[in-house]
């Protein structure tokens, strides 16, 4: 798969990505949000509960940041984050219920429940409740990625200090400690030459087509979303 490098793409991208999963996993049925890539060294991504976007004079459209400093993670992380906070856009305004609390970092059973029936896995903490939408990838996610040839995110901000995930400062965050041991059935390979990605769900034999060079594998292992 290609890299997305150009931060003129990079917005367009993750507006593609939201229409992409907007039709596979939600049947449309949510509307097209504000996607901001901003700084919050305390997240991986944030919804917002209201809508905070002015647009033609009116104030009518909600916003889904991802963080600025984690985009070159491995794509289905990045996903994963998108999708989750799709979940909270999903319970607000199709659903509306409240899937958070504790100030939008405490994620209740009414996430977990949107979440799992949109191809994310939870994962629970005492503190954030079932916000890990990342450690464990679904086949449903990595097989969606792969049919779709979505391309790795290579560009993040550098954040001053590093990025530090806790629960997040904003409603409704994708950001959460955890302790669980990340896991991931993801499997990246790379050719030696040119540097091309490729994913696979399981062990296979697989040579570049360009360079003509066996590809090897690298090790991918799933965060937080």
């Amino acid at each position: 798969m290609k890299a997305v490098v150009k931060t003129s793409r990079l917005a367009g991208q993750l507006e593609k990505l939201f229409r992409m999963l907007n039709e596979d996993f939600f049947n449309n049925e949510l509307e097209t949000p504000i996607i901001t890539i901003q700084s919050t060294p305390r997240a991986y991504g944030h919804y917002s509960v209201s809508p905070i976007w002015t647009v033609n004079g009116k104030e009518d459209k909600h916003e889904i940041n991802i963080a600025a400093g984690t985009l070159d993670r491995p794509i289905e992380n990045t996903v994963c984050t998108l999708l989750h906070e799709m979940v909270h856009m999903f319970n607000g305004t199709v659903l509306h219920v409240q899937d958070c609390s504790r100030g939008g970092t405490y994620h209740n059973k009414h996430f977990k429940t949107a979440a799992e029936a949109h191809g994310l896995i939870c994962t629970r903490s005492e503190k954030y409740g079932w916000s890990d939408t990342g450690s464990v990838i679904s086949d449903t996610i990595l097989e969606w990625i792969l049919e779709n040839n979505i391309q790795e995110i290579r560009r993040s901000r550098n954040e001053p200090g590093g990025i530090r995930i806790t629960g997040g400062n904003t409603a409704a965050s994708g950001g959460a400690a955890h302790t669980v041991k990340p896991k991931s059935n993801s499997r990246r390979w790379v050719c030696p030459s040119c540097g091309a990605i490729v994913r696979s769900t399981r062990t296979v034999n697989i040579i570049c087509g360009d360079c003509m060079q066996t590809m090897t594998e690298t090790i991918t292992g799933g965060k937080t979303a």
